[in-house]
């Protein structure tokens, strides 16, 4: 049995979509990745395959003529701040990829 080891990099996924639709499976597809998030972003801790597979299924669900989608690299050892009611990310102790 080979040992592999994948790693996740911590990402936070914004979009701005017009058309309600679109909007709601954006939203669908994502929280398929994301270990929390709120109205129109998301985070996600993911591999590079995983990555790939965000990047390729939101492009063919948004229309790159009127929707925006940013994906920003973040430090997952950062520590968060929140204000007001914000609530920090609560990452659970293990992740179930089935």
């Amino acid at each position: 049995m080979q040992n592999i080891s994948m790693q996740r990099d911590l990402y936070i996924i914004a979009y701005d979509i017009c058309k309600p639709k679109r909007l709601q499976r954006a939203r669908h597809f994502l929280k398929g990745f994301s270990t929390g998030g709120q109205k129109s972003v998301f985070e996600c801790f993911l591999t590079q395959g995983e990555l790939r597979e965000v990047i390729s299924g939101m492009s063919h669900i948004i229309d790159e003529s009127a929707d925006r989608i940013h994906i920003f690299s973040l430090d997952g050892r950062s520590r968060s701040h929140t204000i007001g009611t914000a609530v920090p990310p609560k990452d659970p102790e293990f992740f179930y990829f089935g």
